[in-house]
Protein backbone atom coordinates (compact mmCIF):
# COMPACT_ATOMS: atom_id res chain seq x y z
CA UNK A 1 0.00 0.00 0.00
CA UNK A 2 1.10 3.48 -0.85
CA UNK A 3 1.78 6.02 1.48
CA UNK A 4 -0.12 8.79 0.86
CA UNK A 5 1.64 12.28 0.13
CA UNK A 6 1.95 15.19 2.13
CA UNK A 7 0.02 17.24 -0.08
CA UNK A 8 -2.62 14.45 0.35
CA UNK A 9 -2.56 14.51 4.06
CA UNK A 10 -2.60 18.29 4.32
CA UNK A 11 -5.68 18.26 2.14
CA UNK A 12 -7.38 15.93 4.25
CA UNK A 13 -7.09 18.01 7.31
CA UNK A 14 -8.46 21.43 5.56
CA UNK A 15 -11.44 19.07 5.08
CA UNK A 16 -11.61 18.09 8.55
CA UNK A 17 -11.35 21.70 9.62
CA UNK A 18 -14.21 23.16 7.57
CA UNK A 19 -16.69 20.36 8.69
CA UNK A 20 -18.76 22.28 11.22
CA UNK A 21 -21.44 21.09 13.55
CA UNK A 22 -24.96 22.90 13.71
CA UNK A 23 -24.81 26.16 15.39
CA UNK A 24 -26.43 26.85 18.76
CA UNK A 25 -29.63 28.84 16.97
CA UNK A 26 -30.79 26.32 14.74
CA UNK A 27 -34.12 25.35 14.94
CA UNK A 28 -34.63 21.86 15.97
CA UNK A 29 -37.10 20.42 13.48
CA UNK A 30 -37.08 16.43 15.40
CA UNK A 31 -36.14 15.83 11.68
CA UNK A 32 -34.08 12.19 10.96
CA UNK A 33 -32.78 10.70 7.70
CA UNK A 34 -35.47 8.01 6.14
CA UNK A 35 -33.76 4.66 5.79
CA UNK A 36 -35.19 4.62 1.84
CA UNK A 37 -34.29 8.45 1.44
CA UNK A 38 -33.32 11.47 2.59
CA UNK A 39 -36.86 12.58 3.05
CA UNK A 40 -37.32 14.42 6.31
CA UNK A 41 -38.99 12.53 9.46
CA UNK A 42 -39.92 14.25 11.74
CA UNK A 43 -39.06 12.19 15.60
CA UNK A 44 -42.24 11.18 18.16
CA UNK A 45 -42.49 14.46 20.61
CA UNK A 46 -42.13 17.10 17.91
CA UNK A 47 -43.96 20.34 18.75
CA UNK A 48 -46.22 21.61 15.70
CA UNK A 49 -48.53 24.37 14.84
CA UNK A 50 -51.94 23.47 12.67
CA UNK A 51 -53.70 26.04 11.04
CA UNK A 52 -56.20 25.73 8.10
CA UNK A 53 -57.99 28.85 8.68
CA UNK A 54 -57.37 32.37 9.20
CA UNK A 55 -54.68 34.80 8.55
CA UNK A 56 -52.10 32.59 9.17
CA UNK A 57 -49.99 33.65 12.96
CA UNK A 58 -46.22 32.79 11.72
CA UNK A 59 -45.35 34.34 15.39
CA UNK A 60 -45.85 30.49 17.25
CA UNK A 61 -42.71 29.13 18.26
CA UNK A 62 -42.79 25.44 16.88
CA UNK A 63 -40.39 23.49 14.35
CA UNK A 64 -43.04 22.53 12.25
CA UNK A 65 -46.21 24.52 10.55
CA UNK A 66 -49.33 21.88 8.72
CA UNK A 67 -50.83 24.78 6.58
CA UNK A 68 -53.55 24.73 3.29
CA UNK A 69 -51.80 23.71 0.34
CA UNK A 70 -54.13 25.83 -1.80
CA UNK A 71 -54.45 29.04 0.65
CA UNK A 72 -50.71 29.93 0.95
CA UNK A 73 -48.36 30.58 -2.04
CA UNK A 74 -44.49 29.62 -2.48
CA UNK A 75 -43.31 32.73 -0.82
CA UNK A 76 -45.08 32.45 3.07
CA UNK A 77 -43.76 28.38 2.59
CA UNK A 78 -40.41 29.90 1.58
CA UNK A 79 -40.58 32.19 4.85
CA UNK A 80 -41.28 29.79 7.13
CA UNK A 81 -38.82 27.42 5.88
CA UNK A 82 -36.26 30.58 5.59
CA UNK A 83 -37.01 30.43 9.59
CA UNK A 84 -36.19 26.89 10.32
CA UNK A 85 -39.62 25.28 9.77
CA UNK A 86 -40.76 22.50 7.89
CA UNK A 87 -44.06 23.10 6.19
CA UNK A 88 -46.97 20.46 5.64
CA UNK A 89 -49.55 20.85 2.59
CA UNK A 90 -52.76 19.98 3.57
CA UNK A 91 -54.76 18.36 0.93
CA UNK A 92 -58.23 16.84 0.49
CA UNK A 93 -57.41 13.46 -1.20
CA UNK A 94 -60.09 11.33 -0.40
CA UNK A 95 -62.63 14.11 -0.83
CA UNK A 96 -64.02 16.49 -3.36
CA UNK A 97 -63.82 20.12 -2.72
CA UNK A 98 -66.55 22.43 -4.24
CA UNK A 99 -64.49 25.29 -3.46
CA UNK A 100 -60.73 24.43 -5.07
CA UNK A 101 -59.88 25.95 -8.21
CA UNK A 102 -59.33 22.42 -9.95
CA UNK A 103 -62.83 21.37 -8.76
CA UNK A 104 -64.55 21.20 -12.18
CA UNK A 105 -61.38 18.32 -13.53
CA UNK A 106 -63.30 15.84 -10.95
CA UNK A 107 -66.04 14.52 -13.32
CA UNK A 108 -69.36 13.41 -11.22
CA UNK A 109 -69.06 9.97 -11.55
CA UNK A 110 -66.28 10.31 -8.91
CA UNK A 111 -68.05 12.48 -6.51
CA UNK A 112 -70.11 10.34 -3.91
CA UNK A 113 -71.85 11.62 -0.35
CA UNK A 114 -71.28 14.35 1.90
CA UNK A 115 -68.61 13.48 4.56
CA UNK A 116 -69.88 16.21 7.04
CA UNK A 117 -68.02 19.04 5.68
CA UNK A 118 -69.77 22.10 3.75
CA UNK A 119 -68.72 21.48 -0.04
CA UNK A 120 -67.03 18.29 0.32
CA UNK A 121 -67.97 14.97 -0.80
CA UNK A 122 -66.44 11.70 -0.80
CA UNK A 123 -64.53 10.09 -3.68
CA UNK A 124 -64.68 6.95 -5.17
CA UNK A 125 -60.86 5.94 -4.49
CA UNK A 126 -61.51 2.92 -6.69
CA UNK A 127 -60.71 5.27 -10.01
CA UNK A 128 -57.41 5.95 -9.85
CA UNK A 129 -57.35 5.64 -13.90
CA UNK A 130 -59.59 9.29 -12.95
CA UNK A 131 -57.51 10.53 -9.64
CA UNK A 132 -54.36 9.45 -9.87
CA UNK A 133 -53.52 12.34 -12.60
CA UNK A 134 -55.35 14.88 -10.42
CA UNK A 135 -53.70 14.13 -7.18
CA UNK A 136 -50.33 14.24 -8.77
CA UNK A 137 -51.14 17.68 -10.04
CA UNK A 138 -51.89 18.62 -6.58
CA UNK A 139 -48.94 17.08 -5.11
CA UNK A 140 -47.07 18.73 -7.48
CA UNK A 141 -48.22 22.22 -6.73
CA UNK A 142 -47.04 21.33 -3.28
CA UNK A 143 -43.99 20.14 -4.27
CA UNK A 144 -43.03 23.51 -6.34
CA UNK A 145 -44.50 25.14 -3.63
CA UNK A 146 -41.57 24.45 -1.75
CA UNK A 147 -43.68 22.05 1.05
CA UNK A 148 -41.37 19.32 2.84
CA UNK A 149 -44.38 17.25 3.51
CA UNK A 150 -48.03 16.60 3.18
CA UNK A 151 -51.00 16.01 5.21
CA UNK A 152 -53.41 13.78 2.72
CA UNK A 153 -56.69 14.10 4.21
CA UNK A 154 -60.36 11.93 4.16
CA UNK A 155 -57.85 8.76 3.50
CA UNK A 156 -60.15 6.80 5.49
CA UNK A 157 -63.68 6.22 2.87
CA UNK A 158 -64.34 2.56 3.35
CA UNK A 159 -65.25 3.37 6.94
CA UNK A 160 -67.77 5.92 5.68
CA UNK A 161 -71.22 5.84 3.85
CA UNK A 162 -69.04 7.16 0.52
CA UNK A 163 -71.45 6.32 -1.89
CA UNK A 164 -69.52 3.48 -3.03
CA UNK A 165 -68.44 0.12 -2.26
CA UNK A 166 -65.42 0.67 -0.61
CA UNK A 167 -63.40 -2.16 0.92
CA UNK A 168 -60.41 -2.09 3.37
CA UNK A 169 -58.23 -3.37 -0.20
CA UNK A 170 -59.36 -0.31 -1.91
CA UNK A 171 -58.09 1.75 1.02
CA UNK A 172 -54.54 0.39 1.37
CA UNK A 173 -54.34 0.60 -2.15
CA UNK A 174 -55.21 4.05 -3.06
CA UNK A 175 -53.05 5.59 0.62
CA UNK A 176 -50.37 3.81 -1.02
CA UNK A 177 -50.79 5.14 -4.44
CA UNK A 178 -50.72 8.46 -2.88
CA UNK A 179 -47.77 7.59 -0.41
CA UNK A 180 -45.22 6.92 -3.45
CA UNK A 181 -46.78 9.62 -5.70
CA UNK A 182 -45.83 12.28 -2.51
CA UNK A 183 -42.18 10.43 -2.44
CA UNK A 184 -41.57 10.80 -5.88
CA UNK A 185 -41.78 14.42 -5.96
CA UNK A 186 -39.24 14.03 -2.63
CA UNK A 187 -42.05 15.10 0.01
CA UNK A 188 -42.56 13.38 3.41
CA UNK A 189 -46.43 12.37 4.28
CA UNK A 190 -48.37 11.66 6.48
CA UNK A 191 -51.26 9.34 7.20
CA UNK A 192 -54.43 11.20 8.17
CA UNK A 193 -56.35 8.83 10.94
CA UNK A 194 -57.37 5.28 9.48
CA UNK A 195 -56.20 4.08 12.51
CA UNK A 196 -57.32 -0.06 11.50
CA UNK A 197 -54.75 0.47 8.61
CA UNK A 198 -51.69 1.91 10.30
CA UNK A 199 -50.17 -1.97 11.00
CA UNK A 200 -50.39 -2.62 6.98
CA UNK A 201 -49.51 1.63 6.28
CA UNK A 202 -47.00 2.81 8.79
CA UNK A 203 -43.79 1.83 6.58
CA UNK A 204 -45.19 3.67 4.04
CA UNK A 205 -45.99 6.81 5.74
CA UNK A 206 -43.39 9.02 7.52
CA UNK A 207 -45.73 10.56 10.29
CA UNK A 208 -49.12 10.08 11.57
CA UNK A 209 -51.76 13.04 12.07
CA UNK A 210 -54.66 12.22 14.02
CA UNK A 211 -57.97 13.81 15.54
CA UNK A 212 -59.69 13.08 18.79
CA UNK A 213 -57.66 9.87 19.35
CA UNK A 214 -58.00 10.44 23.30
CA UNK A 215 -61.71 11.34 22.87
CA UNK A 216 -62.59 7.97 21.78
CA UNK A 217 -59.52 5.69 23.40
CA UNK A 218 -57.88 4.84 20.29
CA UNK A 219 -54.30 6.46 21.04
CA UNK A 220 -52.57 3.18 21.97
CA UNK A 221 -53.22 2.38 18.23
CA UNK A 222 -50.90 4.91 17.02
CA UNK A 223 -48.00 3.35 19.07
CA UNK A 224 -46.55 1.57 16.03
CA UNK A 225 -45.75 4.91 14.52
CA UNK A 226 -43.77 6.11 17.60
CA UNK A 227 -42.10 2.32 18.02
CA UNK A 228 -41.10 3.17 14.25
CA UNK A 229 -39.53 6.72 15.78
CA UNK A 230 -41.72 8.65 13.42
CA UNK A 231 -44.21 11.50 14.72
CA UNK A 232 -47.79 11.31 15.48
CA UNK A 233 -49.26 14.90 15.30
CA UNK A 234 -52.28 14.71 17.55
CA UNK A 235 -55.34 17.06 18.12
CA UNK A 236 -58.25 17.13 19.95
CA UNK A 237 -61.11 19.26 20.14
CA UNK A 238 -63.76 18.88 23.00
CA UNK A 239 -61.68 17.67 25.81
CA UNK A 240 -59.42 19.96 27.94
CA UNK A 241 -55.65 19.11 28.09
CA UNK A 242 -56.16 17.78 31.60
CA UNK A 243 -57.76 15.26 30.14
CA UNK A 244 -55.60 13.72 27.74
CA UNK A 245 -52.16 15.96 28.01
CA UNK A 246 -51.19 12.82 30.07
CA UNK A 247 -51.52 10.21 28.21
CA UNK A 248 -50.23 12.07 25.52
CA UNK A 249 -46.98 12.44 27.29
CA UNK A 250 -46.75 8.83 27.78
CA UNK A 251 -47.35 7.49 24.39
CA UNK A 252 -45.02 10.50 22.92
CA UNK A 253 -47.78 11.97 21.20
CA UNK A 254 -47.61 15.62 19.67
CA UNK A 255 -50.48 16.80 21.06
CA UNK A 256 -52.49 19.92 20.95
CA UNK A 257 -56.02 20.99 22.06
CA UNK A 258 -57.54 23.14 18.77
CA UNK A 259 -60.99 24.66 17.88
CA UNK A 260 -62.99 22.75 15.11
CA UNK A 261 -61.84 25.65 12.58
CA UNK A 262 -58.43 25.07 13.05
CA UNK A 263 -57.43 29.10 13.34
CA UNK A 264 -54.35 30.10 14.60
CA UNK A 265 -55.50 29.34 18.88
CA UNK A 266 -54.00 26.64 20.34
CA UNK A 267 -53.02 24.94 24.00
CA UNK A 268 -49.84 22.17 23.64
CA UNK A 269 -49.33 19.77 25.95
Amino acid sequence: MRRPSLLVALLALLLAACTTAPGPDAKDTGDVKSPSADRWRPRPGTDWQWQLSGRLDTSVDVPVYDIDGFDHPKETVTALRRDGRKVICYLSTGAWEDFRPDADDFPKSVIGRGNGWEGERWLDIRRTDILEPLMAERLDMCRDKGFDAVEPDNMDGYRNRTGFPLTAADQLRYNRLIARLTHERGMSVGLKNDLDQIPELVGDFDFAVNEQCAQYGECALLTPFVEADKAVFHVEYELSTDRFCADSRRLELSSLLKRYELDAWRQAC
